[in-house]
């Protein structure tokens, strides 16, 4: 124990430490600062991907124009359809019950008379010259 003692207590010298060559730091400009070369030849690739994006993302909503304008014409023509339709059927009821009023004799007769019209063997008379109402 005292042997493996003594090691611990006499350390291995260290090797000797070489001096290092000197390295100059190398430092990029800032984005914002661009030298002379880097200004005429310089690619901003974020710029670059910005403006393709954008491209992409008109041409997207393009394509969906066409479709939207279809969808909106579409439903405005059935709107104008079904009003059609409705005043339509609100026209037909109204001739049947006109039709229905004069299959009877007393509104056919009514007509009749507005019309003018007299029977067989009756005098028509009018009169004229008579007030306005009132």
């Amino acid at each position: 124990m005292a042997a493996a003692r003594a090691r611990r207590a006499d350390p291995a010298p260290a090797p000797a430490k070489t001096p290092r060559p000197a390295v100059k730091a190398v430092t990029r400009p800032s984005r914002g600062a661009a030298t002379g070369a880097q200004a005429s030849s310089g690619i901003r690739w974020d710029r670059v991907g910005r403006m393709a994006l954008l491209v992409v993302l008109v041409g997207i909503v393009s394509l969906y124009i066409g479709p939207l304008h279809s969808y909106w014409s579409t439903r405005h023509e059935a709107q104008a359809k079904r009003n059609e339709v409705q005043r339509l059927q609100r026209e037909h009821v109204r001739l049947r019950e006109r039709r229905a009023a004069l299959r009877s004799k007393g509104t056919l007769e009514k007509e009749a008379r507005r019309l003018g019209m007299v029977r067989p063997g009756e005098r028509a008379y009018s009169v004229s010259g008579l007030p306005k109402g009132p």
